[in-house]
């Protein structure tokens, strides 16, 4: 009697052998109702050998579901109200993954760490392959999600996090470099009192943009006056009132602030706008991100612009990569933007 073959059940149905394989190999790319008549047709003539029912065969297909379900990744943020910044970068990473068949979670830890708090379960119980740790800045969080033995890429840190002891990828938005570029080109333009305004504390990329612009100052000889300076803690739904507490004890401005973000510099042009400065007339302003999210700075603001999207994809792919090397050495990786001159610079 002839041996039935893949090739039958393919000429009975009129479809490839190749959409047969997958069926009958527990492969993915086949609906359920084709995968029925594959499986109707294979039993009927006589494909499946004694001890190898189609049941068991769905048994095994069933099985193979469950286990594709684990893969599930995990974007963990600690600020539900994130911006426009962060969301873009999420949903990025959710249709990067999705061309993979890797689903996305949402993990959301508070801001601020208190004593007794634990990591949520999915965190902990193998719910999920892997996680994005994308704006955790509190030390005590961060080491708890250092802990977890899973596969995980940082995006930014905290300043005094030790780097050395990551147990994952790191990703750094690189502002050393641009934030002196832009501090360079307002001090060539003859800008000297400058400030600068963020909190260094806050974010390791908030440090080292703090570093670009004394590197400027120093380069030009320059003095950095402290009292122009604002890089302590500073409260994160407090803003703006903590700004203008601190430029209302000035006897009077500089004639340029370098701001550690977009979102920095729209409380200072909101400042500067209630008490009749001009920029850049009297008052020269930068930031960086790149955000089209706030009315006061969108559009005339010299920033650095994130490409958001292509972040968002680098750090699912990464993630992918740390999943199936999980040995593999841990990287570092700088991300860099290109400088966007704007007209409050322009003077």
């Amino acid at each position: 009697m002839k041996k039935v073959t893949m090739q039958d059940i393919a000429n009975i149905l009129n479809i490839s052998r190749v959409t047969v394989w997958k069926v009958l190999n527990n492969q993915s790319g086949v609906s359920k109702q084709l995968r029925d008549q594959i499986l109707k047709t294979a039993k009927e003539i006589g494909y499946f050998k004694p001890g190898q029912e189609i049941e068991k065969h769905l048994e095994e297909y069933a099985a193979s579901l469950e286990e594709g379900s684990k893969k599930t990744i995990s974007v963990v943020i600690s600020r539900p109200e994130s911006s426009v910044f962060w969301i873009n970068i999420i949903h990025a990473i959710a249709k990067e993954l999705d061309t993979y068949g890797i689903n996305l979670m949402y993990t959301y830890l508070p801001p601020n760490y208190n004593k007794g708090y634990i990591l949520p379960n999915v965190l902990t119980n193998g719910t999920v392959g892997g996680m994005l740790i994308l704006n955790v800045y509190n030390k005590e969080l961060l080491e708890m999600l250092n802990k977890v033995n899973i596969p995980k890429v940082y995006l930014d840190i905290v300043s005094d996090f030790p780097t050395a002891t990551l147990t994952g990828d790191l990703f750094l938005l690189e502002g050393k470099r641009s934030i002196k570029e832009i501090t360079n080109d307002i001090i060539h333009k003859g800008r000297t009192e400058i400030g600068f305004i963020g909190d260094i504390n806050y974010a390791l990329t908030n440090k080292e943009r703090f570093e670009g612009f004394l590197a400027a100052m120093n380069e030009n000889h320059l003095e950095v006056k402290k009292e122009y300076c604002l890089t302590g803690n500073i409260g994160i739904y407090t803003y703006y009132e903590e700004i203008s507490a601190f430029l209302n004890k000035l006897d009077k401005l500089p004639n340029a602030f370098v701001c550690a973000s977009d979102f920095v510099a729209n409380f200072l042009m909101q400042y500067f706008s209630e008490h009749g400065y001009r920029v850049p007339e009297d008052i020269a302003l930068s930031g960086f991100d790149g955000s089209t999210e706030y009315a006061m700075v969108s559009g005339k603001l010299t920033t650095v612009n994130v490409q958001t999207n292509q972040l968002g994809r680098r750090l699912a792919r990464q993630l992918l990569y740390r999943m199936e090397y999980p040995d593999a050495p841990l990287e570092l990786t700088y991300v860099h933007s290109d400088i966007i001159w704007g007209k409050s610079t322009e003077f």
